[in-house]
């Protein structure tokens, strides 16, 4: 599936849910409601920056939008083994870095993600998740990143690894000169969460 189509499913899925209309999404999200429909009918590329601000109206991680539907058309159960070849990758527009979903479609509460991250690149999310608790670790594979969590910086070289919680405002800042890679580990340890990240019903006072 293309990505952008796979982003615009899981959109709606997400969406529809929580039972949010587009006018709610976009008053939690600060999404327009125009770009959130244009993006569900797959006729917008979002950017990273985007998708982070709709991941955090439907209170889960950025990367909810690429997971498999949770439908499959044939009923069949999903497998334990992702091929290279079927592993979906995206290039947001505005940065250029490139991430790879490593992890099969099966039932999870562990989620692998590589990224690749050009020379000089720079993304910052908002990245603050409610009503679900959701961590992440970055291990770099190549190359040098600097990752601000909140107000703290951290300057990571090859080999380092770098755990955080998804509560608060992320940098990522490749200051060298060459392509970074790095996977990044995530876990919901929301104890309701059946797969990742879990769908959780909307907060009675959101907020």
């Amino acid at each position: 599936m293309d990505i952008n189509l796979r982003i615009a499913q899981r959109l709606r899925e997400l969406r529809s849910a929580r039972g949010y209309s587009l006018e709610a999404l976009a008053e939690r999200s600060g999404v327009s409601r125009s770009n959130i429909s244009l993006i569900e009918r797959g006729q917008s590329s979002p950017t990273a920056a985007v998708l982070d601000k709709l991941a955090i109206g439907l209170s889960v991680a950025l990367a909810s939008f690429f997971d498999e539907s949770e439908r499959s058309p044939d009923g069949a159960a999903p497998s334990p083994l992702c091929r290279h070849a079927d592993q979906p990758t995206w290039k947001d527009p505005a940065s250029g870095y490139v991430r790879r979903r490593l992890s099969p479609s099966m039932p999870s509460a562990l989620q692998l993600v590589e990224v690749v991250f050009p020379a000089g690149g720079r993304v910052a999310l908002d990245s603050a998740v409610h009503d679900a608790d959701i961590h992440q670790q970055v291990w770099l594979l190549q190359g040098e990143m600097e990752l601000t969590i909140g107000e703290t910086p951290w300057r990571l070289t090859q080999g380092d690894c770098l755990a955080m919680r998804l509560n608060q405002p992320i940098v990522f800042h490749n200051p060298g000169r060459k392509p970074a890679r790095y996977v990044v580990a995530l876990t919901n340890l929301d104890s309701r969460a059946g797969r990742f990240p879990s769908i959780t019903p909307p907060s009675r006072n959101p907020s």
